[in-house]
């Protein structure tokens, strides 16, 4: 028999009480009806359904609430275990006119066959909307377990999965796990028809919440009582309100889930699903060979839940039984660990492709069971050969899945290469390196051999993912120890280091950069440090993204068989700051005796100015003086701190400078005279007209062709025409010759906004070295991975073309 059910996903915004009655929004002709869905919600997410062999249907209900005049096209996926697209539909918007009011009901059914028990998953987003304010919808299912996921888009700020009824006056309930220390619940706009009641899972009322005259009920439940039994289930007289539980839609690093609202209607569906989150990853994993060649495909296998646990794992087949077996099959964890587990396989004849099933099944909890799909195909995988560009990546299917990437080196962060072109990395280890035969990770709490003597006792992590690098291969880092930041220096290829102070201060938060390599730049001896100290930030929203910092310049000396910090040198009182997650910009570049400063500075918000004013300064090693600031540009938004500037230098040494943007142009300015950022700038010009970029990485080839990566915004076209979307572009200017157009090289399987964490690097050679991890704001889509999706794509002529690079491009 079919169970309905409806879920929500909206965040209730202050506006809300205005446009609602107690929660509530009416809609004109009595078209407030929900047939066959006793609880109307909006927002977005999905949900998990723990299915057995059979059919599994899913009956999906929408209505627009036109209070934008957005169009509202919502696309729901049904996926497998492995997270396969199933089936995809899409809802349109509805027609109607901001103010129009709930609009007629549309319907969508997803079906799939189950031959397999495993944890299938729904996925809905909205064009325009990654909030989900524009749309009320619900579903029902054939499947007795599922749970749903509240998950929004995110906010720059804390996270929190309110849910959103939308006011029905039937009876519903909400039935979760509930936090075992205290938690606080409250309730918004709930309906005057009676008290709400929270009942353990045996049925036993745990509290009364009382609804006051406004619509607010609340109570605080002290730790560990009734905690015996769960799901707890809070009761509605009338399904409309906002609710907020902490450790449910609200958490702390504590809980067995953050980050993840996980709930049902009913506690007959709940399941397992927190407990065993990510117990078998990756979802599914594509493989290539030589016929009749063995090889192992890893998987993780994590206990999320907060006590030991013991897996049995498997091999199924779909078709007939092929070479394939498993390295364990029970494997015992701990609370919050992982490990791995191998599938030993033997590829198949010529053309043919081979596929088994991984299964994962939790000894103390059978009924939970899902698995994970191996796929090996005979011949050469896609990602060792040029891509048609641009790489349209799709909903659950990246690179793996899609072009059968497989990296055998580092892919945690971008790549740094010594001047003999060894390839190094940040890893979470230490700093990764490839030594000739093998990748050989040297970790920063033992590698550190002598060190200054305040530095004693300390044990080290990094501070920035960069590695530099002097001309005779030295290798430095940045590390931080506590509050306590350090130089490291390794003189025997990053086997070994050496820790020197830098100098402490106080401050609110402090970010550190430091000179690396971009094209035609190599310090003789220890590249400069940058320190930013945040002095001031803004509490008024309007000016949310204002920093105000003190950028100091460290200009290190090798003596005496170490090396010397020196004292900082003052750049800037106003500087906005350094955003360095994508892009990683290079604020500092050298050549010689001279070192070059690029940054942007915080103005009067009561001033008007077309964006950050973007100044370079030269210090001379030799004079031991800091010229005066150059403006080159002006990076708008002003007062933004996305908007990081960088600077290059080409084989000439004229210094080559972009302004940071937030969804605008990037200025562009050349120095006059090679080396000195003092002797005037070309008048800033923009790299584009209308392109909304952010996130600046740039590198000078050897040919002295600039190479900028970048974050860019598309409106109203392809594969999204009714929304926006996030691509990530590449842009080349020729020595001499103006910039060229935009090449996208990736666009993401979901519209709104995304993120790709890019960093863009150069080797000796001149090729291109781009790592990417696409971030897309649901979370969802998100949470349903563990680990990051980070890959590494490198152009061998110089963005002519671009492939998934493999262990030999970097041997």
């Amino acid at each position: 028999m079919n169970r309905t059910i409806a879920v929500t996903a909206v965040l209730l915004l202050i506006g809300l009480a205005s446009s609602l009655a107690r929660g509530a929004e009416p809609a004109p002709g009595g078209e407030a009806d929900w047939p066959d869905v006793p609880i109307a919600m909006g927002g977005l997410g999905g949900a998990y359904f723990l299915a057995e062999p059979g059919e599994l249907v899913v009956d999906l209900v929408k209505r627009d609430r036109n209070r934008s005049g957005r169009p509202a096209e919502m696309r729901v996926l049904l996926v497998g275990p492995d997270r396969k697209v199933l089936q995809e539909a899409t809802l349109p918007d509805d027609g109607r006119p901001r103010g129009g009011g709930l609009g007629p009901v549309q319907r969508a059914r997803l079906s799939a066959r189950v031959d397999r028990k495993g944890v299938y998953g729904l996925n809905v987003s909205v064009s325009q909307d990654r909030y989900g304010d524009e749309v009320f919808w619900g579903f029902r299912t054939n499947c007795p377990r599922y749970l749903i996921e509240t998950a929004r888009g995110h906010r720059d700020e804390r996270h929190q999965e309110p849910i959103v009824l939308a006011g029905l006056d039937r009876p519903g309930d909400v039935c979760f796990l509930p936090r075992r220390g205290a938690f606080d619940v409250e309730i918004t706009g709930a309906s005057d028809a009676g008290p709400l009641s929270m009942y353990d899972a045996k049925g036993t009322l745990v509290a009364t919440l009382k609804v006051d005259s406004s619509g607010r009920a609340s109570h605080a439940f002290p730790a560990g009582a009734n905690r015996d039994a769960v799901p707890w289930r809070l009761h509605l007289p009338a399904c409309q309100g906002t609710i907020h539980v902490d450790g449910l839609t609200r958490w702390e690093s504590s809980d067995l889930c953050p980050d993840v609202c996980c709930w049902t209607p009913e506690p007959s569906s709940h399941f397992s699903l927190l407990e065993y989150r990510w117990l078998l990853t990756p979802y599914g994993k594509t493989v290539y060979g030589r016929a009749g060649e063995q090889g192992e495909a890893a998987f993780e296998v994590h206990n999320n839940s907060d006590r030991e646990r013991t897996i049995e794992l498997s091999i199924e087949f779909p078709g007939s039984p092929w070479p394939a077996r498993l390295s364990a099959e029970r494997v015992t964890l701990r609370a919050k660990r992982a490990t791995e587990v191998t599938v030993r396989y033997t590829v198949p004849a010529q053309g043919a492709t081979s596929e088994c099933h991984v299964r994962a099944t939790p000894v103390e909890d059978a009924e939970f069971s899902t698995y994970s799909t191996l796929t090996v195909r005979e011949g050469v995988a896609p990602a060792t050969r040029p891509l048609a560009m641009p790489l349209v990546l799709e909903p659950y299917r990246h690179e793996n899945e899609q072009f059968g990437y497989r990296p055998d080196y580092p892919v945690e962060n971008q790549m740094y290469f010594a001047p003999d072109n060894r390839p190094s990395t940040m890893t979470r280890g230490g700093v990764t390196s490839w030594n000739g035969d093998a990748w050989v990770t040297t970790g920063l709490r033992t590698a550190v051999r002598s060190r200054d003597a305040e530095l004693e006792g300390r044990s080290f992590g990094a501070a920035s993912s960069k590695v530099a690098f002097d001309r005779d291969g030295g290798v430095y880092l940045v590390a931080t120890s506590g509050r306590q930041a350090a130089l490291l220096h390794s003189t025997d290829g990053a086997k070994s280091f050496s820790a020197y102070a830098i100098p402490s201060r106080a401050g609110r938060s402090r970010t550190f950069d430091i000179e690396q390599f971009s094209g035609h730049n190599v310090p003789e001896g220890p590249p400069p440090i940058l320190r930013y100290t945040q002095t001031a930030s803004d509490a008024d929203s309007r000016l949310r993204w204002r920093r105000v910092n003190d950028l100091e310049l460290f200009v290190p000396e090798k003596v005496d068989g170490g090396v010397s910090l020196g004292e900082p040198v003052l750049v800037s009182t106003q500087c906005i700051g350094l955003s360095a997650h994508s892009g990683i910009p290079a604020s500092v570049v050298s050549r010689g005796s001279k070192v070059h400063v690029i940054w942007g500075e915080a103005t009067d918000p009561g001033v008007k100015v077309p964006g950050v004013p973007t100044y370079v300064a030269t210090y001379d090693r030799r004079t031991k003086t800091l010229g005066h600031p150059a403006l080159v540009g002006y990076g708008a938004p002003p007062n933004d701190v996305h908007n990081s500037p960088s600077i290059t230098m080409d084989s000439r040494g004229y210094l080559h400078a972009l302004a940071g943007t937030h969804g605008q142009p990037f200025p562009y300015a050349r120095s006059l005279e090679p080396n000195d950022a003092h002797s005037g700038w070309t008048d800033a010009e923009p790299v584009g007209e209308g392109l909304s970029q952010t996130y600046i990485g740039m590198v000078c080839g050897p040919d002295d062709a600039l190479h900028l990566v970048y974050r860019l915004w598309w409106r109203g076209a392809e594969p999204f025409p009714l929304s926006h979307y996030a691509t990530l572009a590449y842009q080349r200017k020729p020595a001499g010759k103006p910039w060229e157009a935009p090449r996208v090289l990736i666009v993401p399987p979901f519209s709104e906004y995304s993120v790709f964490y890019h960093r863009l690097t150069i080797d000796h050679a001149g090729r291109l070295f781009l790592s990417y991890d696409y971030w897309s704001t649901l979370w969802f889509y998100r949470n349903d991975h563990r680990g990051s999706r980070r890959a590494l794509m490198m152009s061998p002529d110089g963005g002519e073309t671009w492939k998934l690079a493999d262990g030999g491009d970097l041997r």
